[in-house]
């Protein structure tokens, strides 16, 4: 668990400011110019696209945060590269924190038509994601501050988890129309990944509790912590040398009601609907990873917390007893389920309900989770232009606000921007940007 304070707060500043990233395209994969980034939540999209093929060079998205930092984005660029998350930022400390990390890297891709009714494309995407679940925010605090804090403190955590996983993976997309009788439009989509696993950190405890003493600094815990790591992974410096292998799936279907029967159903230059409804099932699978070393410490000691200088792998292996062994570890996908409902207003204007909602209990060993969201996002749309302005409702209580822009290959936004220009302590945040070739209808 090499230095497990020092890899938060690295991530989280990476979430926080990097700016030349991007998160799950919040606002643009609802487009019906999309193309390739639509497929990412809904393999259906790929089928009756305004596109006659789609050409992804390169995208990038970060999504992350925590219910244990609030932040205000306007003092990090005012401070110019000064700011301290452990001394600037709010904190939120509670039994239950949770910290999030999700960056994916669409790289080459493309999408075209086999014939009136199918289509297929090909996703290639490196991925990464970060969750720390009901981790106690005090005992996290004091080990950032090497317990130099001069305050008595209790904690007690319940189901903590937490799971580093990086992966690249390639899918075959094939999505064909179903029913297409007047009113009434169906199609559906399935995607085959075949996925290379970079290797992992996992770690769990069903229970731990304990109390710092600040006048002899004493560490009294209870409890069992499980740490493993696949393959000599390192989370600092990720190698994608020594890859294990494994499979996914994706599946969506789309209904369209279309009240204008006048179009002709051949073509695929407009829009027919006025109400569409998607809904699909992202990231089932698993990798295996047949060397994991997994080490388990019992907790059931008092510790003196003094000797404790950033590296917590060396101070549990010198207060707590342990045994390691060698085994097959197996890593879950994030499997999600996402509903869209997308209403034609008028001429060019539409608006979209998203909703998506981890399938994944955030509390399950060895696995990562995308956090619950619902986005209502109003949008000006256009063949080469569109214009979007998504609100969100994030898990952990947090609302968002962004903005996004879609002008011919280029793409770019975010879906939280403006709140977290305008809020004093935002806890999520993303940013996305992209380039490729559309080929229109």
């Amino acid at each position: 668990m090499k230095n497990l304070n020092h890899n938060l707060s690295f991530l989280l500043f990476l979430t926080f400011t990097t700016q030349l990233f991007a998160q799950s395209y919040v606002g643009h994969s609802v487009d019906n110019y999309s193309g390739i980034h639509g497929l990412v939540s809904n393999p259906s999209n790929v089928v009756d696209s305004r596109l006659k093929a789609d050409i992804n060079f390169i995208s990038a998205s970060v999504f992350g945060g925590s219910d244990y930092f609030g932040l205000n984005v306007g003092d990090i660029i005012k401070s110019e590269g000064g700011f301290d998350f452990e001394t600037d930022a709010e904190k939120f400390p509670s039994d239950a924190n949770n910290f999030f990390l999700n960056a994916d890297i669409l790289g080459p891709s493309f999408m075209f038509n086999l014939s009136p009714k199918s289509s297929i494309g090909v996703v290639s995407r490196v991925r990464a994601f970060f969750n720390i679940n009901n981790i106690s925010g005090e005992l996290y605090e004091n080990i950032s501050d090497n317990f130099d804090v001069g305050e008595d403190f209790d904690f007690n955590s319940e189901n903590l988890t937490g799971t580093i996983h990086a992966w690249a993976e390639i899918g075959l997309v094939y999505g064909r129309i179903l029913v297409d009788k007047e009113q009434n439009f169906l199609k559906g989509g399935v995607t085959l990944k075949y996925l290379q696993g970079a290797g992992g950190v996992f770690l769990n405890s069903p229970s731990f509790t304990g109390q710092y003493r600040a006048n002899n600094e004493t560490l009294t815990t209870t409890g069992e912590l499980t740490y493993g790591i696949s393959q000599d992974f390192d989370n600092d410096d990720i190698d994608f040398k020594n890859l294990s292998a494994g499979y996914g799936a994706d599946l969506g279907f789309t209904y369209e009601y279309r009240p204008n029967v006048n179009l002709d159903s051949v073509t695929r230059k407009h829009n027919k609907y006025k109400l569409k409804i998607g809904v699909s099932i992202t990231d089932i699978g698993s990798i295996d990873y047949k060397e994991s070393v997994v080490t388990t410490y019992d907790l059931n000691a008092t510790a003196d917390a003094s000797t404790f200088n950033e590296d917590t792998e060396a101070f549990l292996d010198n207060n707590y007893t342990s045994t390691e062994e060698i085994i097959a570890q197996q890593i879950s996908l994030p499997t999600a389920f996402h509903f869209l409902a997308d209403y034609h207003i008028k001429n060019k204007l539409y608006i979209s309900l998203q909703t998506n909602l981890s399938l994944v209990k955030k509390n399950a060993l060895n696995s990562n989770n995308i956090i619950n969201s619902v986005t209502l996002s109003p949008r000006l749309e256009t063949k080469l232009f569109s214009l979007y302005t998504p609100i969100s409702i994030r898990q952990y209580g947090d609302f968002a606000w962004g903005g996004g822009l879609r002008f011919g290959p280029l793409m770019i936004g975010s879906g939280s921007i403006l709140s977290n220009l305008l809020s004093d302590t935002s806890k999520t945040t993303d940013v996305y940007v992209g380039l490729k070739i559309p080929l229109y209808q």
